[in-house]
């Protein structure tokens, strides 16, 4: 690691502690040629996610377009800003875990319909109605009657 001050390409550890909450750790260290004191911060790469769109394009997982989705589903409804925050997390790290660095755009609107099912009924619907394109009445009433099998 080059000193900040003088370019030197020499330095030693003198502290480590953690930092944000885990997800890093801070380094101090110290020149070994001009004594002076800088911090470092070591954290995990991550891998690029990229969404594969209906038609084929490719573009950067964004998690605020998840959030956008799911905070339209359920406005006016008894769900909190936190728990909407806690449904995106969760479904950031589950596309994640998959390993692959690419998702298909349904494998993540399937996600979000399981997470909003079990988050909020109507907010399910809501997202449900948008993502599956429902033309009428009857696609609204089939989807909650299917909502309401998978309830009992």
């Amino acid at each position: 690691m080059k000193c900040p001050f003088c370019q030197h390409s020499e330095s030693r550890v003198v502290d480590s502690r953690l930092a944000d909450g885990g997800a890093a750790i801070r380094r101090r260290r110290e020149c070994e040629s001009c004594d002076r004191r800088f911090n470092t911060y070591e954290r995990p790469e991550e891998v690029p996610l990229f969404v594969i769109k209906k038609d084929g394009r490719r573009e950067p997982f964004d998690r605020t377009k998840i959030m956008i989705g799911i905070t339209k589903a359920c406005e006016k409804r008894p769900v909190s800003r936190e728990d909407i925050e806690r449904v995106a997390d969760e479904i950031e790290a589950a596309l994640r875990d998959r390993l692959a660095t690419e998702v298909p755009a349904q494998q993540i609107g399937e996600v979000v319909m399981e997470r909003l099912r079990q988050l909020d009924e109507v907010a399910y619907v809501r997202f449900a109605s948008v993502y599956k394109e429902f033309r009428g009445v009857d696609s609204f009433v089939e989807e909650i009657r299917s909502l309401a099998k998978q309830s009992q």
